[in-house]
């Protein structure tokens, strides 16, 4: 392996996941999260690419159905959320609901991050520049966002419960799994066989998807508001 052509890789990777997470991050610029806890859920999301890949390689070995997809996203989207489950949520920095949904964008970002190096470092070594370039723009527009919409989903379902009961956050967290897998297997199957005009219908699918979670952002913006202060917000989730 050329590591010059890995830090190539790596850093197309990155850079296009570091434009996404400013982009995000001024969602939250009225209380901006600890710039180590967006580092330590970036990383974590980077972590879990190397837990997901042989997965996903133990999944193809051991079914060989029509859809093998369909337990790749699930193994992806399951392991994003259980990573934001033990590095993350539980941190006394999530202290507001909209701080559910930017951590998980952010774990998606670093996932995205190393997936998108590992799929730009084989067209880089093996192709020509054009087509490394066609992929990463690939990634950015496409991949990248669905990402960030699957996991932004689960972020924005913890978020609305989250000045609700313990069990109720759970239901709430569960949903939103479910609604990312869904919303991934579509991209993933659509995607498959797509080309032209088709890819063009996909990501049109993804940047609704994101502009619904704009939405969703500013309804909890708004919960937030209705709930006040942090100590006005402890005593209504007792």
């Amino acid at each position: 392996m050329n590591s010059s052509d890995f830090a190539v890789a790596f850093v197309s990777g990155l850079v296009p996941a570091l434009f996404w997470l400013w982009f995000w991050l001024r969602e939250d610029k009225e209380k901006p999260e600890p710039w180590g806890m967006i580092f330590l859920a970036f990383a974590a999301g980077m972590i879990a690419v190397p837990i997901v890949l042989p997965l996903q390689q133990l999944a193809m070995e051991l079914y060989h159905g029509d859809n093998l997809v369909f337990v790749w996203v699930i193994i992806e989207e399951v392991l994003k959320y259980a990573v934001a489950l033990i590095v993350v949520l539980w941190h006394k920095a999530v202290d507001e609901p909209i701080d559910l949904i930017i951590y998980m964008i952010v774990i998606a970002l670093g996932f995205s991050a190393l997936e998108n190096a590992l799929f730009i470092f084989h067209p880089l070594t093996t192709d020509t520049l054009a087509n490394t370039f066609i992929t990463s723009n690939f990634r950015f527009l496409g991949a990248t966002l669905l990402h960030v919409l699957s996991s932004g989903t689960v972020g924005a379902m913890l978020a609305l419960a989250f000045y609700k009961p313990d069990g109720v956050k759970i239901i709430y967290g569960s949903i939103g799994l479910f609604m990312a897998i869904v919303l991934h297997a579509l991209f993933n199957f659509f995607i498959i066989d797509a080309s032209g005009e088709t890819i063009l219908g996909i990501f049109l699918f993804v940047w609704l998807g994101i502009i619904m979670l704009f939405l969703v952002f500013e309804k909890v913006k708004l919960l937030e508001a209705r709930y006040g202060s942090p100590f006005i917000s402890n005593i209504k989730r007792k």
